[in-house]
């Protein structure tokens, strides 16, 4: 699930806890900056002038944001810790409501959910009409199945977001919770509306409008949906993800790889590369599972917890682990409950025969009235 800012737009990209220096003006690493790009420039020269105003607040915080958008473009969770940097003053202060906010979307990556809930609180006793503290606020509790709460917090963004953003919260929630259908014909119909709205607004709409199509299994309509949003600009990381799901699930592996084979640099595009070479036994996709295999047990040696869904994935499908996919998925699924949480989940279950341990995915699809053709299939296969 994406969080969308009025600012800026962020995917669910995982980040290790920072390094701090002893010597604030060591270099660690320099991170690779697209020539001529017009938003590098723009970082530097704002980090530039940060550096000699450190206490500027309103300049940390725009430098913050452009950094986060520049982790959620290239799924590359270094940005995150220049975006903290920036903010370093008023981390462990009583901060105000702009840094709330940012922390929260850090936390948020880290997967502390909980504090990034606290944060989002705190955020919203300073300013109750802050639009992006109820939309990160909806979006971690919708990461976290909880949709109940996820609808009550979309609620305010129809006074201070307008009809496309709050629909499309809404959306997002009751779409996985018994109404799929309606939600997909509100957000298509408030987007048909609101031809005015930002491209960056539209193409996270146009998302989760393919999204939603593809639960319903309307394939011919997601795939629409899915080209629409790449001819709005840029995709960032977690569009190109959607869509390679989507042709991987359509067995069109060789537009995969057309799609990503330059995408080495996120573990999660990458997995989604390896898996269609091993499907037409291309040639790069060995060195691209050790690739792989190598940065998940980094992350353990790390003690991180946020590549879960990914490994329990990779154990699967490419190391055919069924045992230790099944694993990780029930790790996983303790902290992360979204669409393919759960279908790793069962996938994992099923391929190792082990039938009781997908009973917590199948009581929540039921409680929760998920309607998802695949998600369906699955656990009829899984409760047989």
């Amino acid at each position: 699930m994406r969080i969308l800012s009025l600012v800026l737009l962020i995917a669910g990209t995982s980040v290790a806890a920072p390094f701090v220096p002893a010597d604030p003006k060591e270099v660690l690493e320099r991170l690779p900056e697209a020539p001529g790009s017009s938003l590098s420039r723009e970082l530097r020269q704002m980090r530039r002038e940060l550096e000699r105003d450190p206490q500027n607040l309103g300049l940390a915080t725009r430098v913050a944001r452009r950094y986060i958008e520049r982790a959620r473009a290239e799924a590359d969770p270094r940005y995150l810790g220049y975006a903290q940097a920036a903010l370093a003053p008023w981390w462990e202060l009583g901060s105000p409501a702009s840094v709330l906010v940012l922390r929260a979307t850090i936390r948020q990556s880290l997967h502390d959910f909980a504090g990034a809930l606290a944060d989002l609180s705190a955020a919203l006793e300073i300013e109750p009409r802050n639009p992006q503290a109820w939309l990160t606020r909806a979006t971690i509790q919708q990461v976290r199945g909880e949709y109940a709460e996820a609808l009550r917090s979309c609620r305010p963004l129809e006074r201070l977001a307008g009809e496309l953003v709050a629909t499309a919260c809404w959306a997002g929630a009751a779409s996985m919770n018994g109404q799929a259908e309606e939600g997909y014909e509100r957000l298509r119909e408030s987007l048909a509306r609101q031809r005015d709205a930002a491209p960056a607004v539209r193409q996270w709409v146009l998302t989760s409008l393919a999204e939603m199509a593809e639960r319903q299994g309307r394939s011919a309509l997601a795939e629409a949906h899915f080209k629409a949003a790449f001819a709005l600009g840029e995709p960032d990381a977690y569009l190109k993800g959607a869509f390679a799901d989507f042709l991987l699930d359509a067995g069109r592996h060789a537009e995969v790889i057309a799609l990503l084979r330059k995408e080495i640099r996120a573990d999660g595009l990458l997995l989604r590369l390896t898996l269609a070479e091993q499907a037409l036994q291309h040639s790069g996709g060995s060195g691209h599972a050790d690739a792989l295999k190598a940065r998940f047990s980094a992350s353990r040696i790390r003690g991180e917890r946020q590549h879960r869904r990914e490994e329990a994935r990779f154990a699967l499908h490419v190391l055919k682990q069924p045992h230790e996919a099944l694993r990780l998925a029930q790790e996983n699924w303790a902290v992360h409950r979204e669409r393919w949480d759960a279908r790793v989940y069962l996938e994992a279950a099923i391929a190792a025969a082990n039938a009781g341990a997908a009973r917590p995915v199948l009581d929540w699809l039921r409680e929760n009235r998920v309607q998802d053709a695949k998600l369906a299939s699955l656990a009829q296969e899984a409760a047989r």
